[in-house]
């Protein structure tokens, strides 16, 4: 293997002076993160990390906590910065560690999380000589990341780790990657803070154009049929408030995405719910209906759209997004944005404030038609007929027991899709889920990072039987280091999701689906006795009248975490549905499908 032909380019530091301390390359990656203000790391040792860990043994200042595998150090940084806000640290060394964050990586990258990972890479000397333990690792995540560093001289640490954070928390948040050799670390140099950054070429863009702002103003109050799209870029662009009160001045109803969810209360009179494959009936045919569609951080992406051609054909598109590159991707639009969400929210508001008549927008008509869908389409579910547990039920009573001021952190498949329909989102960053790459084993350690990062608040994980046992071996972090988080197994012994399109595709097919975990099985694992060998408090629900009692000791145990496995019923469907590559104009459709809206007695 070669190392790639033009490496990035590393800030340099300033002039050495006299003054400057003498330590490591190691030493200096340790007192930059404390100097970034950095209190959490997640990451596991390595010979060519080895120098890190020796000074990182010291560090006051520096929590690290060892994780069991290096792809639960990723998702657990992206679960700490997803419930916080702040940038999110994982640590491996070279070769299978560093490849084993690839996966958190590519999912921060599609999620935008904010996430720096320093890895660690042998002798620059052995470079391209199939070394021990060698990857490229700044080229294998190039396309993932939104800047990879490989730091060669010791010198060179402090500018490099501080550009990362730069790059990973500005614009568009994303993941940087700092791979630095082991003679790097290694060598002693003079450390030097604050160090000079420069980052030519880099320059995000947040305060957007006055004209397009008026142009969006002027279609807001012309409007008849209008919604406000948000995205997750909203809760990452920590704009909620500002969007309450846009929202509020037009009038307009808002649907928020699966990474959106939280982002604006669902308690509020104008929130119709999540669009997409299943997305609420009102929030699907408004955006299907609409004459105006202001996307606020948002992407257009394919489980939202539908088949694009076909997708909202009558409506003008306002696209507000802060990273360029998204505008018009996907559907064009009449009016382009780009800047900073929040910034965008207030001067729009402020515009269209100014624009509007004094009787506001004329939208009765198009409140009327959609108050009769959120009549006619109530979001619920049909009882079980196999006398096993309704995984909706268990999931709703979990949020109704706990309250929005809890994280809930889901893996991916149904009871993703479940945890996001059934329980009720108030506030930002309360929702962790791996949207768009959609990896299965985020749940638990994005939860770990998450009750990390917010030890005050409740946090669950949300988890399917398929998920769970990727990456289930962090419950060994979380009881080591005293992380007490709650884990509901929403077990039906399959997987579940691609069961359910055997089952509509595929003839009933159930190819390769079955786990063998939940009822009428040698249950391989026993999740319960799994839970106890870890050192949890471990409980088997599979009775409709144990579900609370059990979320109620789930929530009144806070000295180790706590495991509840589920047993639910394997022909639960996730309803709503729109197949993938149809139209989303399915009113019939979904009348086809009644009894699956229809809310359980």
């Amino acid at each position: 293997m070669t190392p790639p032909d033009s490496a990035p380019a590393v800030p340099r530091p300033p002039a050495r002076t006299a003054s400057a301390p003498e330590i490591s390359g190691a030493e200096a990656v340790v007192r930059s993160l404390e100097k970034l203000g950095v209190t959490d790391v997640f990451g596991i040792p390595g010979g060519a990390i080895l120098p890190v860990y020796d000074p990182l043994m010291d560090a006051s200042e520096l929590r690290h906590i060892l994780v069991r595998h290096e792809q639960g150090a990723g998702h657990a940084a992206e679960g700490y910065a997803s419930a916080s806000g702040r940038v999110g640290v994982c640590i491996a060394t070279s070769g299978p560690g560093a490849t084993n964050l690839v996966t958190a990586i590519a999912d921060a990258y599609m999620d935008s999380v904010p996430l720096v990972a320093i890895t660690g890479q042998v002798f620059s000397t052995l470079m391209g000589t199939d070394a021990f333990q060698e990857a490229d690792i700044v080229g294998i995540t190039m396309p993932v990341t939104k800047h990879s560093f490989l730091v060669k001289d010791a010198a060179d640490i402090p500018g490099a780790i501080a550009a990362a954070f730069e790059i990973a928390s500005t614009g568009r948040p994303g993941p940087v990657l700092v791979d630095i050799t082991k003679d790097a670390q290694q060598d002693v140099v003079p450390f030097i803070w604050p160090p000079k950054v420069e980052l030519p070429g880099y320059r995000p863009v947040t305060k957007a154009h006055g004209k397009q702002i008026q142009a969006a103003a002027t279609l807001l109050a012309e409007a008849k049929k209008p919604v406000l799209y948000v995205g997750g870029g909203v809760i990452r662009g920590r704009a909620s408030d500002e969007l309450r009160i846009l929202a509020e001045s037009t009038g307009a109803p808002v649907v928020t995405t699966l990474m959106a969810r939280g982002a604006f209360p669902d308690s509020h009179p104008q929130h119709l719910g999540m669009p997409g494959m299943h997305g609420t009936v009102p929030a699907v045919l408004a955006l299907q209906e609409a004459d105006l569609i202001v996307s606020l951080g948002a992407r257009f992406d394919d489980r939202v759209t539908g088949k694009v051609a076909l997708f909202a054909p009558n409506a003008k598109i306002v696209h507000v997004d802060i990273d360029p590159a998204e505008i018009s991707k996907i559907r064009t639009a009449d009016v382009p944005i780009v800047g900073d969400v929040r910034d965008v929210l207030v001067d729009l508001d402020t515009a269209f404030r100014s624009t509007v008549s004094s009787d506001g927008p004329d939208t009765d008509e198009w409140w009327s038609y959609l108050d009769g869908l959120k009549s006619e389409f109530p979001l619920g579910f049909a009882p079980t007929s196999d006398g096993l547990l309704s995984p909706q039920h268990v999931i709703q009573r979990i949020g109704e027991l706990t309250g929005p001021e809890a994280v809930y952190a889901a893996g991916v498949g149904q009871h993703q899709m479940w945890a996001a329909q059934f329980i009720k989102y108030e506030r930002p960053n309360s929702w962790l889920n791996s949207g768009g790459a959609g990896t299965m084993g985020y749940s638990v350690p994005a939860a770990m990072g998450a009750k990390v990062a917010e030890p005050d608040r409740v946090v669950w994980s949300i988890d399917g039987d398929g998920c769970f046992q990727m990456t289930n071996q962090e419950l060994a972090t979380c009881v080591i280091n005293n992380i007490p988080i709650k884990v509901a197994i929403i077990n039906n012994s399959s997987l579940g999701m691609v069961r359910q399109w055997q089952t509509l595709f595929y003839d009933g097919r159930h190819s390769n689906t079955d786990l063998n975990t939940g009822a009428g099985t040698v249950r391989i694992p026993d999740f319960v006795k799994l839970g106890e060998a870890y050192g949890c408090l471990a409980i088997r629900v599979e009775k409709e009248d144990e579900v609370d009692a059990a979320i109620q000791l789930a929530l009144e145990t806070n000295d180790r975490p706590v495991l509840i496995d589920f047993v639910v019923s394997a022909d639960a469907m996730v309803w709503p549905m729109v197949p993938q590559g149809v139209s989303n104009s399915y009113v019939q459709y979904a009348r086809d499908h009644a009894p699956a809206f229809e809310q359980e007695d």
